[in-house]
């Protein structure tokens, strides 16, 4: 199948169906022999990104025991794109990706986990919808990792109000399908090491672009109009008084000292809120943590293992 990625061994990749009747790719594993089965993670990754970059990530899952189930999201990697230029990120409003996976939940996820306990690893975009997840479903998830999460976006020198009201006035004025300023500029195909916002990473920022080179079709340059206005809308609703407080799914929350992508205080702060939630930070990490380098890494796979241990122990020989 083209866009079927390798770890180690093949995965079972196939395409679901929207509620909409739109193709969305997901991909499951499982775990490695040991140690035993632990339970199932899912894999969430952030906008712009698609289920090979996670290659490494997805070994070293498996190698703690957990089977593993991941998705494209609707307009990334080789699902549904919803405009005729592939590179742009669109979307018309968060409740799509809730409903994409709610139909990932329901068909893949739960059918793999049977009575296994089921656990997440979200990253940027994918940790903000798994937060509405949380919040819209109590319990679903053992316990859950979030990276970097959505909370608050960097305006890269523009004043935020100024950000806001530019998004929104290009939005009424019926630009939404156009590419937000600079981001045409920002496709990864063409993108050199030094201009990159998200990893202090050399040989994963070459392993990515080279994904990118080796197949075309599954990149993302960057947001629209649209996109960014209906992130604003999805970030003014989880910030909303009383929602953190509402999701009590034990999580812990990891932010980058570094993030040029997310404002990590905002992060920060919005773990204060949620009542189960711990809280840890990697001072000299950029945006994507998972891709990073291996003192970064190895820093937050230590917590990882000593947190999610807490909820689903490693078995016993």
């Amino acid at each position: 199948m083209r866009g079927t990625p390798i770890v180690n061994e093949a995965p079972r990749a196939l395409f679901i169906s929207g509620r909409d009747g739109k193709r969305l790719r997901v991909a499951t594993w499982d775990a490695a022999q040991e140690p035993a089965p632990r339970g199932v993670c899912v894999l969430l990754s952030g906008q712009t990104e698609f289920i090979e970059k996670y290659a490494e990530t997805i070994v070293e899952l498996r190698k703690r025991g957990f089977a593993v189930a991941t998705m494209d999201w609707r307009g990334q990697g080789a699902s549904v794109r919803e405009l005729p230029d592939r590179r742009k990120a669109h979307i018309e409003r968060f409740s799509q990706y809730d409903d994409d996976l709610d139909v990932f939940m329901e068909q893949v996820v739960r059918p793999m986990a049977g009575t296994r306990k089921t656990i997440a690893l979200a990253h940027s975009m994918g940790a903000h919808i798994l937060l509405r997840r949380m919040h819209a479903k109590q319990n679903e998830f053992t316990t859950a990792v979030l990276i970097a999460p959505l909370i608050k976006a960097q305006t890269r020198g523009y004043p935020p109000w100024l950000a806001r009201a530019i998004s929104f006035i290009a939005f009424e004025c019926g630009y939404g399908k156009n590419w937000v300023f600079g981001m045409e500029q920002r496709d990864p195909l063409h993108m050199e090491f030094e201009n990159n916002l998200v990893t202090s990473d050399r040989a994963r920022f070459a392993r990515a672009k080279a994904l990118v080179q080796e197949d075309p079709d599954i990149r993302l340059a960057g947001p629209t109009w649209g996109w960014l206005e209906a992130a604003y809308h999805s970030m003014a609703e989880i910030a909303a008084p009383g929602y953190a407080e509402a999701i009590t799914t034990p999580m812990m929350i990891v932010g980058a000292g570094r993030d040029r992508i997310v404002v990590t205080a905002a992060v920060r702060d919005y773990a204060k809120r949620v009542p189960n939630a711990t809280y840890f930070e990697i001072h000299e990490a950029e945006h994507e943590i998972l891709m990073e380098n291996d003192i970064v890494r190895a820093r937050f796979w230590k917590a990882f293992d000593e947190y999610v241990g807490r909820f689903v122990p490693v078995p016993e020989e």
